[in-house]
């Protein structure tokens, strides 16, 4: 059994260049000390109409918005719950999308999936291939758009395209550690629902989940005998139209920092926060070919994650703690057994710029010798 372990001292402060969560602005941990006021006050309908409202615009979506105290995670059950009656066709390439699958056996349904070796990306011409010639009426397919495990970022546009031929087949995106930082037309390809996590490229504290869905994919729950409960469409957005506010007691101040975060980040726009990153991404990967390689295929590269293959054979662990000692700053080992001290992994996502993110692959190269 797990002991209790309390720690009394200060921690020393680190900046985060993880998969998140990721670095905050001050101003915005600051708006969650305000005073506390009830779930179900006008105070509160001002609050949750204005930050779906202004995700909304910033998404430039007209579909439906829901921002729900929770993981990402939420979405990835509530969708399968919502949608799927009895089969889905999971696309795997990694870590996260292997997740998915699990969730959606363990909710009961039917799972076929189209595998990719992990580093690779999943490819339209084939999820087209498996919807023509399968059998199978797939009420969904599912897709991680950032595949942070491996640094492969997914095609989701040209899926969603395919996906639309079939329109009895909603098509469900994972964008947990992409979206706000990877810009993605959501109604132009046919995106039923995408979900992300906000301490990802929204650079939040986590504890919200932000849920875009289309009014066929809220049609469709309609439909069914069984829907998710905590994150059903029906229950959640026939609240919002009713009473402006959730259905269930929220975690009001991270509501309030999210609305001073998402003002700054309609002011910057989203077009450019997605030049941003992509520059970031950009030096990020141009260094990695440097000194090492890249594991991701090419042309499928994230934008907000990069994983690095570890070609020089460095300790990963040893340089993560070193370079975590001597300059205050956190990356990341590879994700999981398969790819351990393969790999390593560097977030440049949310409020990061060129100029932060060399300072970290600066103090690599110091304490790795490069």
């Amino acid at each position: 059994m797990t002991e209790k372990r309390e720690y009394t001292d200060d921690y020393p402060e680190k900046t985060l260049y993880i998969p998140g969560p990721t670095e905050v602005r001050e101003e915005v941990i600051e708006e969650m000390a305000q005073p506390m006021f009830g779930h179900r006050m006008d105070r509160m309908t001002d609050l949750y109409t204005t930050i779906v409202e202004d995700t909304k615009d910033f998404l430039d979506t007209d579909n439906e918005v829901i921002i729900l105290t929770a993981s990402g995670t939420e979405f990835m059950e509530s969708s399968i719950l919502n949608l799927v009656e009895e089969n889905v066709l999971v696309t795997t390439c990694g870590s996260f999308s292997e997740r998915q699958a699990n969730v959606a056996r363990r909710l009961g349904k039917t799972v076929d999936t189209l595998e990719y070796e992990w580093g690779q990306a999943v490819k339209p011409e084939d999820v087209r291939e498996v919807l023509e010639r399968s059998d199978t009426d797939y009420d969904a397919v599912t897709c991680v758009m950032n595949e942070s495990s491996t640094g492969v970022r997914n095609p989701i546009e040209e899926i969603g395209d395919v996906v639309a031929e079939y329109p009895d087949t909603y098509f469900v995106v994972d964008a947990v550690s992409s979206l706000g930082g990877d810009y993605v037309d959501i109604d132009e390809h046919n995106v039923d629902v995408i979900f992300t996590s906000v301490q990802k490229a929204f650079a939040m504290p986590p504890g919200l989940a932000v849920a875009v869905v289309s009014d066929d994919a809220y049609e469709r729950e309609l439909e069914k005998d069984s829907a998710s409960w905590y994150g059903g469409f029906q229950r959640t957005l026939d609240y919002y139209d009713r009473k402006g506010q959730t259905h269930s007691t929220p975690a009001i101040p991270i509501m309030l920092a999210y609305r001073k975060q998402m003002k700054h980040m309609l002011e910057e726009t989203h077009d450019e926060r997605d030049r941003r990153h992509r520059e970031m991404a950009e030096y990020t990967h141009e260094w990695a070919r440097e000194h090492f390689d890249l594991y991701a295929e090419e042309d499928y590269r994230s934008q907000t994650v990069t994983c690095i293959e570890n070609t020089q054979g460095i300790d990963v662990a040893e340089t993560i703690e070193r370079v975590s000692d001597e300059y205050d700053m956190v990356f990341a080992n590879g994700y999981g057994s398969q790819l351990g001290e393969k790999t390593f992994r560097i977030g440049h996502m949310g409020e990061h710029t060129v100029e932060s993110v060399k300072e970290l692959t600066d103090a690599i190269e110091d304490v790795a010798g490069l």
